[in-house]
């Protein structure tokens, strides 16, 4: 609609200014009163040298279209009032025409890589680790939207010293039946104690050091453990992304790039980049530290790491994007990373973006492995489904499908809870918020689509087809809002946002909440079909709202 608005404005104007400037000056009035759309007049009045009265008044004067009622002047603004019938008829036609494909762009527009998840193999799945897996997921989602073909990476923390340390523990402490029953719990606890006994025999680290480079020169002993880290882990971790409805293209973590970093540092060496910097090798940075390829040893890093596996995803997937969702704490490293590979003089570089969001904290500070100060991921989801099974019993003991429902509804409210927040935002984890089922919570969302449902259930699905009657004026801030949802996914995926889809649904589920209190949708009248049509609309966009955040919406709570 408002494409359609700024066309007609740029017409108006004589086309000296385009359709799009004009789309991107296009406000939401702060209240109804004003109109359904303003157009600002202040940056046209700094280059045509007319106050923006003098402009508003002109354009006011000539603007006409199907879709408007009427026009305002008010001060510098343009405000425009839609015809509302038009409009309701126009946007809930289309919506229920093309059902969950409302807002998808069919156009192909290429290949998006998303690099999210990460955790690090025989660490437990942990709270820490959510705020990449349900972003990167949800962002994935988006770009398909957006038309976009997403490939989902897991770089898994599989190679590192961390694996000498644990292999050490592994040899001193550990119990190869314990770990076969509960295999990340046990080998968590031997990681934490190794760290406490290098406090008091710094020997220890030496060992790891010596038991890290056995795993590098390829000690059967030691890749045999490495493997069986690695293939208990993924298994369990599968349970977790199986839970939370998660799919990767690939598991291609660090030790996947393990060959492959040699041709990177001779790409660097032969482009003349790499600079000796006190026995190391470095490419210098502008405005940054210098970014280190190789230690003084010869060994790699995260940065050659990373180099080698940009380098691969670009070749292998040729894509149009690629994220990576990362904390922002390794802010420094990927602006560093980028800028080595413009230096090599690759295009695709001004493709790369980082995507970073901000900590899970508990009691005010980052969780740690190494500290042992953790909330799994699993015991999370574990005890959210079963307060929503207990909500379940207490307000619909008859549901057939209980144990699905409470799934559906628990694992929702742990992924809403931390999309529903801008991502740079840091959160405080706390359960007692994640299980309030009241006010800003998926579980709110789910539940006023499972209402729609019902009320749909017990009439009949109306015709898209139809001539749509009055719906009242607590209808027409949810026709607008509606209208906007092609917007709001383009947003989010130019933003790299998905709190904004997020924030969308609670907005049209506490606007439908508030003209369902208002009106009764079943009843034998002929506004009834137009009242059945703005429901389904309504239970359309919030079931893909809720699918592009990657939660399931039940149809009975």
């Amino acid at each position: 609609m408002n494409k359609q608005i700024a066309d007609r404005i740029a017409v108006v104007l004589k086309q000296q200014i385009t359709g799009e400037e004009i789309l991107s000056l296009l406000e939401k009035p702060k209240s109804l009163e004003l109109g359904d759309v303003a157009f600002p007049c202040f940056t046209l009045a700094k280059v045509w040298k007319q106050s923006p009265q003098s402009i508003a008044a002109q354009i006011a004067s000539q603007l006409n279209h199907d879709s408007i009622e009427r026009v305002q002047a008010v001060g510098g603004y343009v405000n425009i009032f839609l015809a509302q019938q038009q409009v309701t008829q126009q946007v809930l036609s289309k919506i229920l025409r093309d059902k969950q494909q409302y807002g998808t762009i069919s156009t192909k527009m290429g290949t998006v890589v998303l690099d999210f998840s990460s955790p690090n193999i025989a660490k437990p799945f942990s709270m820490g680790h959510l705020r990449s897996t349900v972003i990167g997921n949800a962002l994935a989602n988006i770009a398909e939207k957006n038309g976009y073909q997403a490939i989902r990476i897991n770089h898994l923390g599989d190679w590192g010293t961390q694996f000498g340390k644990l292999i050490v523990a592994y040899q001193l402490w550990g119990d190869k039946q314990a770990i076969s029953a509960s295999p990340i719990k046990e080998l968590l606890k031997i990681y934490v104690k190794f760290h406490e006994e290098a406090e008091q025999d710094p020997t220890l680290n030496e060992q790891a050091r010596a038991a890290f480079k056995a795993l590098e020169d390829g000690d059967a002993e030691a890749l045999a453990l490495w493997q069986w880290f690695r293939d208990v882990s993924l298994d369990e971790f599968q349970t977790i992304y199986k839970l939370l409805g998660i799919d990767f293209d690939a598991f291609t973590g660090e030790a996947f790039y393990n060959d492959k970093m040699t041709p990177v540092v001779t790409a660097l060496k032969d482009k003349g980049l790499l600079v000796e910097s006190d026995g190391a090798y470095v490419v210098e940075m502008e405005e940054m530290p210098p970014c280190l390829i190789t230690k003084t040893d010869g060994a790699t890093l995260y940065a050659t790491r990373d180099l080698a596996a940009a380098l691969y995803r670009q070749q292998h997937y040729q894509p149009e994007k690629m994220f990576y969702v990362v904390g922002n704490e390794q802010s420094l490293h990927f602006k560093q990373l980028f800028q080595v590979i413009e230096k090599m003089g690759d295009p695709w570089a001004k493709n790369l973006q980082h995507v970073p969001f901000g900590m899970m904290l508990k009691d005010g500070k980052k969780m740690s492995t190494r500290k042992g100060k953790v909330v799994l991921l699993a015991d999370v989801l574990a005890e959210a489904i079963a307060t929503a099974k207990r909500n379940i019993e207490q307000k619909n003991p008859h549901l057939s499908n209980k144990e699905q429902v409470a799934q559906q509804v628990g694992v929702g409210a742990v992924i809403f809870n931390d999309l529903k927040y801008h991502r740079l935002n840091d959160i405080e984890f706390s359960i007692e918020q994640m299980m309030n089922f009241e006010g800003e919570t998926g579980p709110y969302v789910q539940y006023t689509y499972a209402r729609i449902c019902s009320i749909l259930d017990k009439a009949k699905a109306p015709n898209q087809d139809m001539i749509l009657n009055s719906l009242g004026e607590l209808a027409w801030p949810i026709i607008l809002l509606l209208e906007q949802f092609p917007k709001t996914a383009a947003m989010a995926f130019e933003q790299a946002d998905p709190s904004q889809i997020a924030k969308y649904a609670l907005q049209l589920a506490r606007l439908f909440n508030k003209y369902y209190a208002q009106h009764k949708i079943v009843a034998d009248d002929e506004q009834q079909a137009s009242r059945l049509a703005l429901c389904q609309s309504v239970a359309i966009v919030l079931k893909e709202s809720l699918a592009l955040l990657g939660i399931e919406a039940p149809e009975n709570m």
